[in-house]
């Protein structure tokens, strides 16, 4: 565990501290995120927090909301998070939605996505990095 995925957890927490809730992570490699969402559930279960993973190698939203979210919605024990992990789609615009925090991974130069809210840089897996970025500073132009 190291205090990138320490601090996310933290975070998540204060923001949602209860309930059932829903939690991405995502990035340009489906299965980059695969191992950063690991580390990512892996904190929160340090936390005290009782985790659920899943993987969406496709980030087919309709097959997402039928098979993992309306499932996990529909049960009855609370105080569980739901950790998916998967490609870029997972966070397009008609997903987005579907979660309380957007936790987006990448590796050196690449972009980080403008939605995000919380992004890691994983070129070190053993040692991620937490990435705060300014979108005021970029043009209109840049999409999310």
């Amino acid at each position: 565990m190291t205090a990138a995925w320490d601090d996310i957890a933290s975070e998540f927490l204060h923001l949602y501290p209860r309930g059932r809730r829903l939690l991405v992570v995502s990035g340009a490699d489906a299965e980059r995120s695969r191992r950063a969402a690991d580390d990512l559930a892996a904190a929160l279960t340090a936390a005290g927090q009782t985790v659920e993973r899943a993987h969406s190698a496709d980030g087919d939203g309709q097959a997402l909301r039928a098979d993992v979210i309306a499932p996990f919605r529909a049960a009855e024990s609370a105080g569980t998070v739901l950790v998916v992990s998967g490609p870029a789609a997972l966070i397009d615009e008609d997903t987005r939605g579907l979660w309380n925090h957007i936790v987006w991974q990448l590796v050196d130069a690449e972009p980080p996505h403008s939605i995000a809210s919380a992004i890691v840089d994983v070129s070190d897996p053993e040692n991620p990095t937490r990435r705060f970025a300014d979108y005021c500073a970029l043009p209109a132009s840049y999409g999310a």
